[in-house]
């Protein structure tokens, strides 16, 4: 079995979205996606989720495993204010060896296909699309193992496209991404996630924070943040991150999982009032110890 892993760095992470109205509005419902579970690589020491005006917060675990609240405002009000604070700690990301030789062939039995079914089918941001399937071929053409497919789709997205605020809305399809070739961590997620599915690879969609040190110019920190997660026998999902070309390790804080951007948005809600809404996200990811 081997030594057991010694424990990792912990981090706080204060995450605050503020929505200004310019005029009152009622009938608030939202669901948040702002606590994290326990996943393989990182335990949940703390998490408080605040909502102002203050009202009941229902918190329950979606079809994905995830931690989710709701909440709803009816009366009037025209500011809201989300705000959590969660403390986890990380352990160091180990992939075992026969976890990186492992073929694709060898996804096809035991509880494996039930694991991963969700997670190779279309949805509503990542879908079957010919020019991506037959670029994904040609990223893999010659490679056996399915983590060195992984790397190299990696590789190849971080090399052809071009990190840019402000390119694509939250509402971009791969489709469109794919030939922008640029975005933000989002849409990066997006065409991994589809390059890998259209050759049968299980990929899910992870969104949580980066932690970015002293040392470190990492794309992506002080924000939400995205990246893909890939399935590999006896380890269970590993992150790839092709915005900042590395593997998702104890710097990444995972928040939520699911088909894409649609199954984990940190905050998504409606109202009934003016369409005029000023909305500010602040995002502080500090190492505690």
């Amino acid at each position: 079995m081997g030594q057991p892993l010694q424990p990792g760095p912990i981090y706080k992470v204060l995450h605050r979205t503020v929505f200004d109205y310019d005029a009152p509005v009622r009938d608030s419902l939202n669901t948040l996606h702002l606590e994290p579970r326990t996943f393989p690589f990182q335990r949940t020491l703390s998490a408080v989720v605040k909502v102002l005006p203050a009202t009941r917060v229902r918190r329950f675990h979606d079809l994905f495993e995830n931690v989710t609240h709701h909440f709803e405002v009816l009366g009037d009000h025209r500011r809201l204010e989300i705000e959590s604070r969660i403390r986890i700690q990380n352990l160091p990301l180990i992939v075992p060896q026969a976890s990186q030789q492992a073929l694709l062939h060898e996804y096809r039995g035991g509880d494996i296909p039930e694991q991963t079914w969700a997670y190779l089918q279309d949805s509503r941001f990542v879908f079957r699309h010919p020019q991506i399937w037959r670029q994904a071929l040609d990223i893999t053409s010659g490679i056996g193992p399915v983590f060195e497919q992984a790397v190299a789709i990696m590789h190849w997205v971080h090399r052809e496209f071009r990190y840019e605020a402000g390119s694509t809305h939250v509402n971009t399809h791969i489709e469109e991404a794919f030939a922008l070739r640029r975005g933000v961590c989002q849409d990066f997620t997006h065409v991994m996630l589809g390059l890998c599915r259209a050759i049968g690879i299980p990929a899910r969609y992870a969104s949580g924070y980066l932690y970015n040190g002293p040392r470190d110019h990492l794309l992506g920190a002080q924000a939400s943040h995205a990246w893909p997660e890939v399935f590999f026998p006896d380890v269970g999902w590993i992150g790839f991150d092709p915005t900042n070309e590395t593997l998702a390790d104890e710097r990444y804080i995972k928040v939520a999982v699911g088909r894409d951007y649609d199954d984990v948005a940190p905050v998504r809600g409606t109202y009934h009032g003016t369409g005029h809404c000023k909305m500010s996200v602040a995002v502080e990811v500090e190492k505690a110890e």
